[in-house]
Parts: structure tokens; sequence; C-alpha cells
């Protein structure tokens, strides 16, 4: 089971990845932030500062995922393609 889904291009997700180099996952309703945390530097090989997840409508999970300072979000934004 994957626990991040695919990640979020929006307006808002993108300019979160310039000014506060946060990611922005959809993820597996029954994951938790350890397992999403986990996930994330195990498929990017980063560090991460922190995860905040949104319970949405019509059950769905975001994911808010901080990396460390000495990581870039626009890398991993470049590998998946999103700018």
């Amino acid at each position: 089971m994957s626990v991040l889904m695919y990640p979020i291009a929006t307006e808002k997700a993108i300019n979160m990845i310039e000014r506060n180099n946060v990611v922005t996952f959809m993820v597996d309703t029954r994951s938790n932030k350890t397992q999403i945390r986990k996930e994330f530097e195990d498929m990017f090989k980063v560090k991460v500062d922190k995860v905040n997840v949104e319970i949405e409508p019509r059950n769905r999970k975001r994911a808010y995922i901080r990396i460390r300072k000495e990581f870039k979000a626009s890398d991993i934004a470049l590998k998946l393609k999103l700018v």
C-alpha cells in the first residue's frame, strides 16, 4: 500500500513550494503523519521537518510536507514535473 497518492499542482501549492519549502500531496485516508514522513523521506532522499494533514470533504486527505532547510522543495517539484 502506498501512502502518497499524487502531488497537488494548484497555484497555492506551487506558491508554497517556492515560499515555504512545502510540497503538497494527496494521501491515503488511513495514513498517519509518521507513515507520510517515512515514505516521503524514502522516496525523495530528503529529511522532512514537519507534516500537517488536512481532512477534506468526500473522504480525502491532503498532506503539507515541509522539508528541512538544507533541501529544496523546488528540486522535488522538478522531479515530479510540477514546475
